[in-house]
C-alpha cells in the first residue's frame, strides 16, 4: 500500500479574512464583534475563535531549575444556542510527584451586547471546579456564566509544568472556524526539541533571538581564623544565554470537517508537536534523549514499571501449569494462555503502558490496567516456552506520531514471533482473539521491544477479511408481503465489532430496534449462536414477515433482491477528500439470496450481472442474478482488500460506491402471466 499520502500537496482557497483593526487583548472586546450574527466565511458555526493566543516559557527557579508556564488567552463568539458548549472549557493536569502541575483560570468575562451597551459578568467561584480523574490526572473546568446566543467569552488559564521534556500540543483547528491562532515558543539555548507541524493548512513561522540572563545565588560558611566566629558570605552571579522565540500563526482556519471512516480527525488537522531531543547546559556533557525509536523505547523498557514488572514471577506459574497440560502446539498454546488471562484478569478501562499497583497485585485482585494485562500475558507466553515480547503502540484516540518521543505512545499488547510471522494478542477485551485486536488498537504501527533491547516496527493493521455472510430466502405473495427467514454469519473483526454491540443488551431491546431499523418487519423465531464461543464464527438467524418490502403498481410487484440490506446512500459526499478513508480492517460482505415467485406471476425484469473493480483491486464488487423455474438467485458481495484507503484513490472509491448502490437499487419487477 502507498503511505505517502501525507507528502501529498493539498491546496486550499480560502478567502482571507482580514483581521486588521481587532484587537488581540483580554477586556477589549467591540461593539462590533458583538454585534455579528454569523460567521462571515462560515453562516453554518455555532460558535468561532475570534482569537487564542499561547506563550510557552521556560522559567527559572534556583531550588526548581527550568520549568515550563503556558499562558493561553483566548476570545470565543457565541453564535447559536448549540454553541453553548463552547463557554465551558477544561484543562487537564498531570498529579503524580515531582511532575505534578498546575492550572489556574483567571480574566474570565461573558461579554453581552444590552441596550447598545457592552454588559460585562464575571465568572465567580461556583462557577470553577477542580476534579480528579484518575490517580494520574486531575481537570481543571469553568463554565461560564450569562452566556447567549451573540455573547463573547473570554478566559486566560496558566499552566504550571515540571515536565520540561514534552510541551502540551498546540492544535491552530478546532470543530469550529478559528480566526487568528498564535503560539509563541521561548526556549533556552540549553534545550533542544523536535518540533512536527502536521495537518494540510500550514501557519507561518517567525524565528527571532534574544539574550537573556538568570541570576544564581549563594552562599558560603566562612570560619574567621582558628576557633573564630563563623559567618555567612553571599554572593551573585549573573548567567547570560540566549532564548529563541518561534511564532506559529495560523489565520482563518476552517472549522474541521469530520468525515466517514476517518481514524482520529485531529491526525490531519494543523498542529504542533514538540518533544525534548537533547539538554547542552554549560561544563557538562549533551544528553540526548528521543532522537530515534531505539532509544525512546529503551527507556521505555528500563522504566521500574514497564521491564521489571514484564519480569516478575512466582505468581501465576502453578496455574497456569494446569492449562498448558496436554497442548503442544503453538497456537494451542497461544489460544489457551489468551483465554486464561482473559478470565483471570478484568481491564479497569486505563490505559497506558506503565503499571498502576503492578502485575502480581492485579492477579491477585483479579483487575488490572491494560500494561498489568498485556505485560503479565507476555510473561506467561514466556514461561510456556514461546519468543513473546510487548508492543508499544498509539490509540486511534491517541493519534498518530510523526516523530520519536515518550508521550507516541499509550497502550500495550503481547506479540508472539514465529521466524517471519508475528501473532499479536491483546488480553483486555473478552471478544479479542489471535491476531484480532480491539478497534481502538487498529492505528497504523507499534513498536516491539525484545529482551536484547533491539526493537522493530509492528504494522497493526490486520492482513486477513472479516466476513459477514447472509443468507436470505423469502416468497412474496400477491397482495406484495413477503415472508422469509435470513441466517447471518461473522467472523473475526466483524464478529468482534457485533459481540461488542450486544454486551449488556437486552434481547427484546435489540428485537425491536432491528425491527425498526429495517422497514418495520415482524421477527420471530429468533436465535443467536457462538456469541461467547469466540473461537467460532456468531450466527445469528430469524424468521421475518414485512408488508413494506414492495411496491405494487399497476398490477405489477417492484421489489429490491436484498429487501432491507439495501444499501441506500454513498457515505462519501465530498467531492474532495485530504483524509485517508480508514477501515481498520479489511472485509467482505457476502449476501446469498433466493426469492420465491409468487403463483400467477412471471420475471419481467431482472437486475442484470455485472463485475465492479476498483484500483489495484482495492475494491471488488459482484453482483449476479439467475432465473430458475420459480425461483430466482441473487449473489451479491462488496470486498475491500486494505484497511486503509489513501486520498488519492479517494474519487475512485466514491464512484465504485455510487455503482454499486445504484445496483443495489435495481427492483425486480413481477408481472401476472
Amino acid at each position: 500500500m502507498r503511505t505517502n499520502f501525507l507528502l501529498t500537496t493539498v491546496f486550499f482557497f480560502l478567502i482571507i479574512f482580514s483581521s486588521k483593526g481587532q484587537d488581540f487583548r483580554l477586556g477589549k472586546v467591540s461593539v462590533e464583534e458583538l454585534k455579528e450574527k454569523k460567521h462571515p466565511k462560515d453562516s453554518s458555526a455555532v460558535a468561532a475563535v475570534l482569537f487564542e493566543k499561547a506563550e510557552n516559557r521556560f522559567v527559572y527557579s534556583q531550588d526548581k531549575g527550568f520549568e515550563i508556564e503556558l499562558v493561553v488567552k483566548t476570545r470565543i463568539k457565541i453564535y447559536k444556542k448549540e454553541g453553548y458548549d463552547w463557554a465551558n472549557k477544561k484543562v487537564s493536569y498531570y498529579l503524580v510527584n515531582n511532575l505534578r502541575e498546575k492550572v489556574s483560570f483567571s480574566e474570565t468575562v461573558t461579554y453581552n451586547l444590552v441596550d447598545g451597551k457592552i454588559e460585562k459578568t464575571k465568572l465567580k467561584s461556583d462557577g470553577e471546579f477542580d476534579e480528579v480523574i484518575n490517580k494520574y490526572w486531575g481537570q481543571k473546568k469553568i463554565t461560564m456564566p450569562n452566556v447567549k446566543e451573540g455573547s463573547i467569552i473570554e478566559y486566560q488559564y496558566t499552566l504550571h509544568s515540571p515536565n520540561i521534556g514534552s510541551p502540551k500540543d498546540w492544535h491552530f483547528q478546532s470543530d469550529i472556524p478559528v480566526n487568528y491562532s498564535e503560539y509563541s515558543n521561548y526556549v533556552p539555548e540549553y534545550f533542544v526539541f523536535n518540533t512536527n507541524v502536521k495537518g494540510f493548512i500550514r501557519p507561518t513561522i517567525n524565528v527571532v533571538k534574544n539574550s537573556r540572563s538568570i541570576r544564581i545565588d549563594s552562599k558560603e560558611r566562612v570560619a574567621n581564623g582558628f576557633g573564630g566566629p563563623v559567618s555567612t558570605n553571599y554572593t551573585s552571579e549573573d548567567i547570560d544565554y540566549t532564548e529563541t522565540k518561534t511564532t506559529y500563526l495560523a489565520e482563518n482556519m476552517p472549522a474541521i470537517q469530520d468525515e466517514a471512516f476517518v481514524n482520529n480527525i485531529r491526525n490531519y488537522t494543523t498542529s504542533l508537536e514538540q518533544e525534548l531531543s537533547m539538554t547542552k547546559f554549560p561544563n557538562t556533557m549533551q544528553k540526548m534523549y528521543s532522537n530515534n525509536w531505539e532509544a525512546v523505547v529503551k527507556t521505555i523498557y528500563e522504566y521500574e514499571d514497564f521491564g521489571p514488572e514484564l519480569n516478575k514471577t512466582g505468581y501465576f506459574e502453578d496455574d497456569l501449569k494446569v492449562i498448558l497440560s496436554g497442548l503442544n502446539t503453538q497456537q494451542e498454546k497461544i489460544a489457551a494462555i489468551l483465554k486464561f488471562v482473559k478470565s483471570a484478569v478484568k481491564w479497569n478501562e486505563y490505559y497506558g503502558y506503565s503499571c498502576n499497583d503492578g502485575v502480581k497485585k492485579a492477579y491477585k485482585d483479579k483487575t488490572g490496567n491494560i500494561a498489568e494485562i498485556n505485560l503479565m500475558l507476555t510473561a506467561m507466553l514466556r514461561y510456556a516456552g514461546l519468543n513473546a515480547n510487548p508492543v508499544l503502540l498509539s490509540t486511534r484516540s491517541n493519534g498518530i506520531s510523526f516523530f520519536p518521543n515518550r508521550t507516541a505512545f499509550n497502550y500495550v499488547i503481547a506479540a508472539v514471533e514465529n521466524g517471519d510471522n508475528m501473532v499479536l494478542l491483546d488480553g483486555s477485551d473478552p471478544f479479542s482473539e489471535p491476531d484480532v485486536l480491539p478497534f481502538r488498537t487498529l492505528n497504523w504501527l507499534g513498536r516491539l521491544i525484545r529482551k536484547d533491547g533491539t526493537s522493530t516496527a509492528v504494522d497493526l493493521m490486520p492482513k486477513k477479511s472479516s466476513l459477514e455472510l447472509k443468507a436470505l430466502n423469502y416468497s412474496i405473495n400477491d397482495k406484495g408481503e413477503v415472508l422469509g427467514k435470513l441466517r447471518s454469519q461473522k467472523t473475526a473483526h466483524t464478529a468482534m465489532v457485533f459481540r461488542n454491540e450486544m454486551k449488556g443488551v437486552k434481547k427484546d431491546d435489540y428485537l425491536e430496534k432491528l425491527e425498526n431499523n429495517n422497514n418495520k418487519i415482524e421477527i420471530n423465531e429468533y436465535s443467536l449462536q457462538n456469541d461467547k464461543e469466540i473461537n467460532l464464527p456468531v450466527i445469528e438467524s430469524y424468521s421475518f414477515t414485512g408488508n413494506n418490502l414492495s411496491e405494487i403498481i399497476g398490477g405489477k410487484i417492484y421489489i429490491n433482491p436484498l429487501l432491507f440490506l439495501t444499501r441506500r446512500q454513498n457515505p462519501f459526499k465530498q467531492d474532495v477528500r485530504e483524509y485517508p478513508v480508514d477501515y481498520g480492517y479489511p472485509f467482505q460482505d457476502k449476501y446469498a439470496v433466493n426469492i420465491q415467485i409468487p403463483k400467477g406471476y412471471k420475471v419481467e425484469s431482472l437486475p442484470q450481472s455485472v463485475t465492479l473493480k476498483m484500483n489495484d483491486d482495492l475494491g471488488v464488487f459482484r453482483y449476479l442474478t439467475n432465473l430458475n423455474e420459480d425461483f430466482i438467485q441473487v449473489s451479491v458481495s462488496n470486498q475491500i482488500n486494505a484497511s486503509m484507503v489513501l486520498s488519492e484513490d479517494y474519487i475512485a472509491l466514491k464512484s465504485y460506491y455510487q455503482k454499486m448502490i445504484e445496483k443495489q437499487n435495481e427492483k425486480i419487477v413481477l408481472t401476472k402471466i
